[in-house]
């Protein structure tokens, strides 16, 4: 084993799975005698980060859905005349994330600065479409 970095293996959907055996070892967690980490840690990792992995690509798949759908919103906003920004509809939205985030031991601060932030990307969208 070396102390250099490997490439991070691949999902089948092509997503990295995470820590490989020799990066893992660097890290100096749960010495296994010989300087690296415990191989029962070093597996638990990558397959925590795997895991990990998945969810990412899940998430960025989801959200582009998301500004599929919000794209056509802003279409239909823009054609006939309405404004880019619903102050009423972000401040529900607002919310409902804010409480389902509660529900899911998720810090709803950070659920909430999360969807200003997708927000703040719709709205900007809905005003480059209403322009052009």
């Amino acid at each position: 084993m070396t102390d250099q970095p490997t490439p991070a293996a691949a999902s089948p959907a092509g997503v990295p799975t995470g820590l490989t055996a020799s990066s893992t070892a660097a890290t100096g967690a749960a010495a296994d005698g010989n300087g690296g980490i415990a191989e029962s840690v070093r597996a638990e990792l990558v397959s925590l980060r795997e895991s990990i992995d998945n969810i990412d690509a899940a998430v960025v798949h989801m959200l582009a859905e998301r500004f599929k759908a919000t794209q056509r919103v802003g279409r239909l906003k823009a054609e006939h005349k309405l404004p880019p920004a619903d102050p009423a509809r972000e401040r529900a939205q607002i919310t409902r994330l804010r409480e389902l985030a509660a529900g899911a031991h998720l810090d709803p601060v950070f659920a909430e600065k999360f969807l200003n932030f997708i927000i703040a990307e719709v709205i900007r969208h809905h005003e480059a479409i209403a322009q052009s």
